[in-house]
Formats: structure tokens, C-alpha cells, sequence
């Protein structure tokens, strides 16, 4: 099992996550509440979130928190 960062992991999954809902950076950013921009540098893995943001993005997406944390082979 190839080891990421945290925070890569969950971008690759928010990224993931939001293009299966249909949803813009932009869109999910204001369903979340915050900056677009904000929203983006998560995407890229340059941010370290915290468990209340996660929390956010989570059921933002409608999903679990944990399905943002888990690498993409135990995702489902």
C-alpha cells in the first residue's frame, strides 16, 4: 500500500467526491460555507483542514466523514 499524506488523501477524494455529485468547486465551496479559492487549495492537497471543515465537506457531499479519509481501494 503506497502511504499519502493526510491531506492529499482527502484531496483526491473531495475531488472525486464532487465530480460524482455533479458539483463545482464553486458550488460545493458555498454549500460548505467558505471561499472558493479555499475550497480549491483543498482540492490540491495544499491546506490541512480541520475535523470541523471535514466535517463540512462531508455533509456537503452527503457522505461520510471517514469516506474522505479512506485511500480510494476502501473507499466504497
Amino acid at each position: 500500500m503506497v502511504t499519502r499524506k493526510l491531506n492529499e488523501l482527502v484531496a483526491l477524494n473531495l475531488k472525486r467526491l464532487r465530480q460524482d455529485a455533479g458539483l463545482s468547486q464553486e458550488e460545493l465551496a458555498e454549500r460548505c460555507g467558505v471561499h472558493r479559492t479555499y475550497m480549491g487549495s483543498v482540492e490540491r492537497g495544499e491546506r490541512n483542514i480541520t475535523l470541523d471543515t471535514l466535517q463540512r465537506i462531508a455533509q456537503s457531499l452527503n457522505v461520510e466523514p471517514l469516506s474522505l479519509l479512506r485511500p480510494a481501494d476502501q473507499s466504497r
